[in-house]
């Protein structure tokens, strides 16, 4: 695995500072920090330059790569993805006196929304075990999330790239696909970013540039994200053969997306608080819980064998901001109470306290927030001494729209030679603070005076405006690579 975020970096407290927001909610809640984009990249730029890193920290032969798949939900072009990433690392591997990726090179992108990172993953993986005859596969997660100045987002911006390299002797952990729990349904409005909305006068006046920000409704998305996560969840464990607490139990590390901090720790308490109420015989933490959280013990059971239709019930309702209604009213509140428990807090401690800590300074990456964290994950654990060999993992992908994957991984037991070549702490040391000024400046399009230059990275050198009978090339960005 390789990472690369941004130089130009945000500290969340100074922002607070900015705003006038509480420092120690948005610390608890969001992180420490994010990374916005510097004028000269984008989505391409920062795959490109996790794919480079990945190639040369780990020897890569670049001739046995049969697959590129990008996974992203920041594409600037709806024709061409993965093989503008491969145009730009083809060239600077010919400058390096290397050779070229291979030209029977797949080159897909996949799209849905922060999940197209895992999706893009599940198809490498798919190439290595049925067509690669001994090639590998690299997959690719960059995205850019920004939100508009004084919105509820605006505090989990972030941009960045993670790559993976897909082998049939993998060198950090397997992935058992075949054990693997998908769910998917329809939710209508939960973030989205139309096309239309670009062409309506009220929004496009609110920014200066051109800008990707979503349309969302915060609370309709969180009562997806935990629905579908649990969903996905239950159709792993129906495969696996086993319950809600032996994989809770029995699980080393848990991963799961991450917009924000507290979001994967909500879904882990409310799939906690299920696992409590599905278990086979009377459970006196799970009645305690119940009653500290006011909520009837049997009205919980009953919610764990509902499959709510959101969309369908926002519908009936009228839309709008009043009709997003909570499909796990009891379970929600007492995953409330769970997560402040004993039990829970040791939980945390001992099953997903790796990689944590670092992961609060990179803000949300969209599809590579769930990469990034693992990557954290096994570098703080070579860091620290701990034992990974044969540590059953887990990772829960979710994207909005909404659909999730939940993932068994385990490690193998040669992890550290390939953890020490991450580089995640490494990526994350080259940071420049910006001012409020700067940040403004930077978010709305205008003119800002930064003081970091591109370095070791790829870099939009220019961009096409011709747009004549003879030759086109309007819009067309052209990438060169800044050592």
């Amino acid at each position: 695995m390789s990472l690369y975020v941004p130089q130009p970096r945000v500290p969340l407290q100074d922002w607070c500072e900015w705003t006038g927001n509480s420092w120690d909610k948005v610390q608890a809640v969001v992180g420490r920090s994010f990374r916005r984009p510097a004028p000269y990249e984008d989505a391409y730029t920062m795959a490109a330059t996790a794919v480079l890193r990945l190639i040369r920290q780990y020897n890569v032969d670049p001739r046995n790569i049969g697959q590129l798949s990008l996974g992203t939900e920041s594409s600037k072009d709806n024709s061409a993805g993965a093989v503008i990433v491969r145009g730009m690392v083809d060239r600077e591997l010919e400058r390096l006196g290397l050779p070229r990726l291979s030209r029977q090179l797949e080159v897909p992108e996949f799209k849905h929304a922060c999940l197209g990172g895992v999706y893009a993953l599940k198809s490498a993986l798919r190439y290595v075990a049925f067509d690669a005859k001994g090639k590998q596969a690299i997959v690719v997660c960059s995205d850019i999330a920004e939100y508009e100045r004084g919105s509820s987002g605006e505090q989990t911006q972030g941009a960045g790239a993670v790559a993976m390299l897909v082998e049939a002797d993998p060198k950090l952990f397997e992935v058992d696909l075949a054990h693997a729990g998908s769910a998917s349904d329809y939710r209508g409005p939960d973030f989205r970013k139309p096309f239309a909305r670009h062409f309506d006068q009220d929004y496009g006046q609110r920014s200066k540039r051109a800008h990707d920000f979503p349309v969302f409704s915060g609370k309709y998305s969180t009562f997806a994200y935990l629905d579908e996560t649990g969903q996905a969840v239950d159709a792993m464990l129906e495969r696996l053969g086993i319950s809600d607490l032996d994989f809770i139990n029995g699980a080393d590390g848990l991963f799961f997306h991450r917009p924000y901090h507290m979001m994967p720790l909500q879904a882990l308490a409310f799939i906690y608080a299920r696992a409590l109420a599905r278990a086979p015989q009377p459970n006196a933490e799970f009645q305690a819980l119940c009653e500290q959280a006011g909520v009837s013990a049997e009205g919980v059971v009953e919610e764990c064998r509902n499959k709510p239709d959101l969309y369908g019930e926002f519908v009936r309702l009228g839309g709008g901001a009043d009709a997003a209604q909570e499909p796990h009213p009891l379970t929600t509140k007492l995953s409330g109470v769970v997560r402040k428990s004993a039990a829970f807090q040791k939980l945390l401690a001992e099953r997903v306290k790796l990689g944590t800590d670092w992961a609060m300074e990179l803000g949300n990456l969209y599809t590579a927030a769930l990469p990034a964290w693992i990557a954290a994950g096994f570098e703080q654990a070579l860091e620290s001494n701990t034992d990974l060999s044969h540590a059953r993992l887990y990772a829960i992908g979710y994207g909005s729209g909404d659909a999730s994957e939940a993932i068994p991984l385990k490690v193998v037991p040669q992890w550290r030679e390939a953890a020490g070549k991450i580089g995640f702490r490494k990526a994350l040391a080259a940071a420049t603070d910006l001012s409020q000024q700067q940040y403004e400046a930077l978010h709305d399009g205008k003119h800002a005076e930064l003081s970091c230059p591109p370095r070791d990275q790829f870099r939009i050198a220019r961009t096409g405006n011709t747009y004549e009978a003879s030759f086109q090339d309007l819009g067309v960005d052209y990438y060169e690579f800044v050592p």
